[in-house]
């Protein structure tokens, strides 16, 4: 035997990428770098080729917001999320209002109203008790808001300099109504496409306090649970098609993955899409795009054309969708892609994003 084949015998196996179906940046990326935990484009390429491949699963394969499972005779939405934003605290909450509001809104997207929450604590050595006791309680006083409980938890400790303070998961779950049914695939040509309120409010509340920027009027998170107003748009009608609580990669994101999902198209108008004037003053300056900038307190739906304008009216009726607006509408054309007809008249498409604008948002 030669010399070589005993060194080959020996020496681990170069991955073989051969076989990987999609794309490049994936391919491209040796290492995790942040644009993977962005919500975009690298975020799904992580989860195709990698997760899912070695998770399986039929229940998996959906990837929405939360998971639809069926026990002991009830359908159960069931949902997990980790919360790393810095800083810990930013105009209009904190981490541990994001912590129970992000898990509590990933089950509204499937029209769960969530009853149970898990929490698990990873705090790095070193921080001070003062401020775990704050976060614990702006995390139990948003449960109390939203309605559910923390039934169950964990605590880890790491060493000073391998965390951040304090990194958060919960795990949620809750009862999906009978007759619901609410997930991307639905989406289906002729839907309008409805927006809760203004966006890019929590991505720059985040970012003017991390960056110490000042942009004349105050920009606070629009951070909330939003399963009060989901049963407000059930009430009218359960045939709702598809929710989506645009966070990580704002907008663009959400319909994004909604059109690729179902196979559609999407078109927006421009002029009809929420932003507040301080938000879009910040990413004029910044040369940010709204779309792409994270919320936490908002939704999207696809709604059939027939509830449409019944649905929007029970919107703005709440409070959380004071600001609500029709937007655009799911077609034929161009599936998988969402555009934007402009102020001017032109169009334009909103690309899935690779990364994201700001991370360390959620």
């Amino acid at each position: 035997m030669s010399e070589t084949t005993d060194l080959a015998q020996v020496a681990p196996a170069a991955p073989d990428f051969s076989g990987w179906t999609c794309p490049a940046p994936l391919r491209d990326q040796e290492r995790i770098v942040m644009g993977h935990g962005g919500g975009g484009a690298l975020s799904a390429e992580l989860v195709e080729h990698v997760f899912a491949p070695a998770f399986g699963g039929r229940v998996l394969s959906s990837l929405a917001d939360s998971a639809a499972v069926e026990l002991g005779g009830a359908r159960l939405a069931f949902s997990t999320d980790s919360f790393v934003v810095r800083p810990l605290f930013f105009p209009g909450g904190s981490i541990g209002d994001l912590a129970v509001n992000g898990t509590v809104n990933d089950l509204a997207m499937s029209g769960a109203r969530a009853a149970y929450l898990s929490c698990g604590f990873i705090l790095e050595e070193g921080v001070e008790m003062a401020v775990v006791a704050r976060v614990a309680e702006a995390l139990g006083a948003a449960a109390r808001t939203a309605g559910v409980e923390v039934a169950t938890g964990d605590t880890k400790v790491v060493e000073a300099g391998r965390g951040d303070g304090i990194y958060l998961n919960t795990s949620g779950i809750g009862l999906i109504p009978q007759g619901v049914d609410i997930r991307p695939q639905r989406a289906t040509p002729g839907d309008v496409v409805l927006v809760s309120g203004p966006i890019g409010e929590h991505g720059v509340a985040v970012l003017s306090v991390r960056e110490g920027l000042e942009f004349g009027v105050g920009v606070k998170s629009d951070c909330a649970a939003l399963g009060s107003l989901v049963e407000a748009m059930l009430a009218v009608t359960p045939d709702i098609h598809v929710l989506r609580d645009p966070t990580r990669g704002g907008l663009a994101s959400a319909l994004g993955e909604i059109a690729v999902a179902a196979s559609v198209g999407v078109t927006l108008r421009e002029r009809d899409i929420p932003v507040p004037p301080e938000v879009a003053n910040a990413c004029a300056i910044l040369g940010l795009d709204p779309m792409y900038v994270a919320n936490e307190g908002k939704l999207v739906a696809f709604v059939p054309p027939a509830h449409a304008e019944a649905v929007l009216a029970a919107m703005r009726a709440h409070p959380l969708g004071a600001g609500a607006a029709a937007i655009g509408e799911c077609v034929k054309a161009h599936p998988g892609m969402v555009t934007v007809r402009t102020a001017l008249g032109g169009t334009r498409v909103v690309d899935l994003p690779i990364g994201e604008q700001l991370p360390r948002i959620c």
